[in-house]
C-alpha cells in the first residue's frame, strides 16, 4: 500500500460522493456490499488486469484489457504507443476501467486518461515502481510505451464480503 492518509481521505471522499450520486437500483445493490478507501488499497496491490474502455473517432466504445497497477489511490495502465487505444486516448481521453474478481469484487472507475512520461510529475516513481515490477530492461520505457493515469471523477466498488480478499 503506497498511499497516504490524505490519499486515503480523497479516495474515501470520492467513493462517498459517488455512490450518493448514483441511481437508486446501484445504491440498492452496492450500500451494504462494499468496503473503505483504506480496505480498497490493500487489496489492490500488483497488476490488476483492467477492461479500459475507450472511444473511436466515429464515438463506438471500444474495450480492451491491460495492465493495471493502483497507485496513490489512482489507476495507473500502459499500453503500446501504436495501439489503438494509445490513439483513442490521445484524441478523446475519457476512459472508464472496470477490474472484477469474479462475484468478489468489482471496482468501476470513470475518468480522464492523463499520460505520464519522462519530464512529467510522478514519472520517477511510476518509472522506477514499474522497472521494479517488470524488470530494468523489460521495455523501451521512454518510445515503446506509454503509461497512463486515470483520473477519476466518479468511482464504486463492489465487495459483499472483504475476508474473501484478504
Amino acid at each position: 500500500m503506497r498511499e497516504t492518509p490524505e490519499e486515503i481521505a480523497g479516495l474515501q471522499a470520492l467513493l462517498d460522493a459517488s455512490l450518493a450520486g448514483s441511481t437508486a437500483h446501484l445504491r440498492s445493490v452496492y450500500s451494504d456490499r462494499t468496503i473503505t478507501a483504506a480496505q480498497l488499497a490493500s487489496v489492490l496491490t500488483g497488476m490488476c488486469t483492467l477492461a479500459l474502455s475507450t472511444v473511436t473517432a466515429k464515438g463506438e466504445p471500444r474495450i480492451s484489457a491491460v495492465d493495471g497497477h493502483f497507485l496513490h489511490a489512482e489507476w495507473y495502465f500502459g499500453t503500446a504507443r501504436t495501439a489503438a487505444k494509445a490513439r483513442h486516448l490521445a484524441a478523446r481521453p475519457a476512459a472508464s476501467v472496470a477490474h472484477l474478481r469474479g462475484d468478489d469484487l468489482g471496482v468501476f472507475v470513470h475518468g480522464t486518461a492523463a499520460v505520464v512520461e519522462p519530464g512529467s510529475e510522478g514519472w520517477p516513481e511510476l518509472l522506477a515502481y514499474l522497472r521494479d515490477f517488470y524488470g530494468h530492461d523489460a521495455f523501451d520505457w521512454e518510445n515503446e510505451v506509454v503509461y497512463y493515469r486515470l483520473l477519476p471523477h466518479w468511482m464504486t466498488v463492489y465487495a459483499p464480503d472483504l475476508t474473501k480478499l484478504i
